[in-house]
């Protein structure tokens, strides 16, 4: 390690951003997303079929039905828990403050000319979040909101006992609101593909910021440390 790189990590101390919660219910979460996402495309295109046979054992339509289904409650505990946690979690008040950064229009700019490369740091956060992040964070969660609930009235029209039978009568009024069953999947089906664009705007970003920014952004989410810059 030369003297420019000890000297930039004397300037730096740790700072405790995210919970264990919120950690374990990201990582839950993404690996939910990946599986229901691949699932959700074999459902909707059956890209791989089983070997013919005269033996009725062949269900893997079913079988990624099934993954499906689970992965997608799943993710529901994981949104709730997540809620819960935003409102509740002491660590999670770091978040709250975000808004009040987002207000901000200085520091919208400075992290605009940030990401433009026409500033080599970062503004200063009160939260954890910048303006971009927040209103990135919150379109997802309102995709998020919307694919689990139109996926809800997808799962009530095929099981009509138990929880699909409890789901059965207020799903169809959601189904109503959208202007059908075909609607429905019409707008699931968008809902994934706002995932889609966010996770890998995300994954670049975060790659993009842990990079330039050296101050361990990647390594926040699995350690729960980030290395800020001494003011």
């Amino acid at each position: 390690m030369n003297k420019t790189s000890k000297k930039e990590n004397l300037e730096r101390e740790a700072f405790y951003e995210f919970s264990v919660g919120i950690r374990i219910t990201h990582w839950i979460r993404a690996i939910a997303i990946v599986v229901l996402i691949v699932s959700g495309f074999y459902i909707a295109y059956v890209f791989v079929s089983p070997v013919i046979t005269s033996e009725p054992t062949n269900f893997m339509n079913a079988k990624w039905r099934a993954t499906h289904q689970i992965a997608g409650f799943v993710l529901i505990g994981c949104f709730l828990f997540k809620t819960y946690l935003f409102f509740f979690d002491r660590q999670s008040h770091l978040e709250r403050i975000s808004f009040k950064d987002a207000l901000n229009f200085s520091i919208l700019r400075d992290q605009l000319k940030y990401y433009l490369l026409l500033s080599p740091k970062h503004p200063h956060l009160k939260g954890v979040y910048n303006p971009l992040q927040l209103f990135s964070y919150i379109m997802f969660y309102i995709a998020l909101f919307v694919i689990v609930l139109t996926g809800l009235v997808l799962y009530a029209h095929v099981y009509h006992e138990g929880l699909g039978g409890l789901l059965y009568t207020p799903m169809r009024v959601v189904e109503h609101w959208c202007g059908g069953l075909a609607n429905v999947r019409i707008i699931h089906h968008i809902a994934m593909w706002v995932i889609i664009v966010f996770v890998c705007t995300h994954v670049y970003m975060a790659i993009y910021n842990a990079v330039r920014g050296k101050d361990g952004t990647i390594d926040t989410i699995v350690s729960g440390y980030k290395f800020n810059r001494k003011s």
